[in-house]
C-alpha cells in the first residue's frame, strides 16, 4: 500500500503541560511566524512543529502548529481570546485552536447502507481509542436484524441505531436532519445515497465520504467484478468531503495497493474493502487532528 505517513501527534510534553495546536489561513505577509511563536511564547508555551504552506501563484499562507500548553498560566478563554487576536491581526479566513485533552471530542453521525465493512471499522477504532470522536447515532437505509454484530456492538455501546428505509421518492432527509443536528460532522460510511443540495445546504457542515477507487472507470453495480474482469493492476479508495457534484468534493485522503494476476476475485475484494477502511479512518483523524484547509476550490491542504 502507498501512502504518505504524516507526522504524528506530538507525544514529548513536560509534565503539567498539555499538547494545543492551531489551524491558521490568512493572506500572506511578512511576520505572520513571528508573531504566531511570540503569541505562544509570551504565555509560557513552547512550539513543538510548525507546518507552512504558500502557493507559489497565490499570496495565502496556511500553517499548522503544535505547541506546549500549561492551562495553570494560560488559562483556556485567554488562549482563545489570544488567538482571536492574532486572527484579526491578519485578517484570517480561518483560525482554530484545540487542546484534545481538555476540549470536547467532536460528535459525529455515521450514514451507511448495506455493507458493514466501513461502519464497523470505524466502530472498532472508536471502541479502542483511535478516533477522537462521541458517536451521536448510527443512520441506514438497510435493516440490520437485532442479533446482527453492528446492532449488537451499538446496543453495548448505546450507541442509537436509526432505520430510515429510502424510495427514490422519499431519502428521508429531513429525519437525517433532525438526528445529526448539534454535531460536529457527519461520515459517510459506504452510504449509498446521494444527499441533495437542500440537505447539505441545510446542515451547513462538513460530510466526509468515502469511496473505491475504481471510479470513473467502473460505474453501476458490482465495480470490484468489473474491475476484476478488467485486469487492473492498481485499486485505491478515496476519501473526500461531500459537495453537490458527486464523487467530486476536495480529497482529504487517498490509498492505493497493487493487485496482480494471482488474486482472485475474493482477494481483490479485500484488499479493496480494506482501503476503504484504513483511508475513511486516516481521513476522519486528519481531521479531528486540524490537517486539514480547504485550498482554492476543489483542493485541500493536508498537513
Amino acid at each position: 500500500m502507498l501512502s504518505m505517513v504524516r507526522r504524528p501527534l506530538s507525544t514529548a510534553v513536560p509534565a503539567g503541560n498539555l499538547l494545543g495546536i492551531h489551524l491558521f489561513q490568512c493572506p500572506d505577509t511578512v511576520g505572520i511566524v513571528a508573531k504566531l511563536s511570540e503569541c505562544i511564547a509570551s504565555r509560557g508555551g513552547n512550539i513543538h512543529s510548525v507546518d507552512v504552506f504558500v502557493p507559489d501563484d497565490k499570496r495565502v499562507f496556511y500553517s499548522r502548529s503544535e505547541f506546549t500548553y500549561n492551562p495553570r498560566l494560560w488559562p483556556r478563554d485567554e488562549l482563545h481570546k489570544d488567538f482571536l487576536n492574532l486572527s484579526h491581526c491578519f485578517s484570517a479566513q480561518r483560525s482554530t485552536v484545540r487542546v484534545p485533552d481538555l476540549d470536547p471530542k467532536y460528535k459525529i453521525s455515521v450514514l451507511a447502507s448495506k455493507q458493514d465493512h466501513c461502519l464497523f471499522d470505524l466502530l472498532y477504532r472508536w471502541q479502542e481509542g483511535r478516533l477522537p470522536v462521541d458517536i451521536n447515532c448510527v443512520i441506514s437505509n438497510h435493516d440490520r436484524p437485532e442479533d446482527n454484530h453492528v446492532r449488537r456492538f451499538l446496543e453495548r455501546h448505546g450507541i442509537p441505531y436509526h432505520y430510515l428505509p429510502t424510495t427514490s421518492g422519499n431519502k428521508r432527509e429531513q429525519e437525517i436532519l433532525e438526528l445529526i443536528e448539534g454535531t460536529d460532522f457527519v461520515v459517510l460510511a459506504r452510504y449509498m445515497q446521494i444527499l441533495s443540495e437542500s440537505f447539505l445546504k441545510s446542515y451547513g457542515k462538513d460530510i466526509i465520504n468515502i469511496h473505491h477507487g475504481l471510479l470513473p472507470s467502473f460505474k453501476g453495480g458490482h465495480p470490484s467484478r468489473q474491475a476484476f474482469n478488467a485486469g487492473v493492476k492498481l485499486i485505491g479508495a478515496t476519501s473526500h468531503f461531500v459537495t453537490t457534484e458527486l464523487d467530486a468534493g476536495p480529497i482529504i485522503e487517498q490509498m492505493v495497493e497493487r493487485v496482480s494476476h494471482r488474486d482472485t476475485l475474493w482477494s481483490f475484494v479485500v484488499k479493496s474493502e480494506n482501503l476503504e477502511k484504513q483511508c475513511l479512518a486516516e481521513a476522519i483523524k486528519s481531521y479531528c487532528e486540524l490537517r486539514v484547509l480547504p485550498y482554492e476550490l476543489k483542493k485541500t491542504v493536508v498537513f
